[in-house]
């Protein structure tokens, strides 16, 4: 349970991330006004946190266990598991050597 938890956050975070990175890139091409480095850290992390927060609340207790009762398990390869996060985090570091 608990390494769902960190599995979903992290892979929101990976995808939060790419499209951060992607918009920046895309405002440093048009020269579009840009906020500070210090605002955009702490608008990051309060973004993660609410993230990690939002999935702890939704993936625990009575919510999740009627997901649980209600779905059907699906077998899925870990290959793909791995790879989402990664490709994220990947297109990601793309995007940033772009700014």
């Amino acid at each position: 349970m608990l390494l769902s938890l960190h599995y979903i956050s992290l892979v929101e975070i990976a995808f939060y991330g790419l499209i951060a990175c992607f918009f920046a890139a895309f405002s440093s091409q048009l020269n579009i006004g840009k906020i500070s480095s210090e605002k955009a850290i702490i608008l990051s992390v309060l973004c993660v946190l609410f993230i990690y927060l939002k999935n702890w609340m939704r993936y625990n207790g009575k919510r999740r266990n009627i997901l649980n009762a209600k779905s059907k398990r699906q077998k899925l390869q870990p290959w793909k598991l791995i790879v989402l996060p990664l490709t994220c985090m990947l297109l990601a570091l793309v995007f940033f050597q772009a700014i």
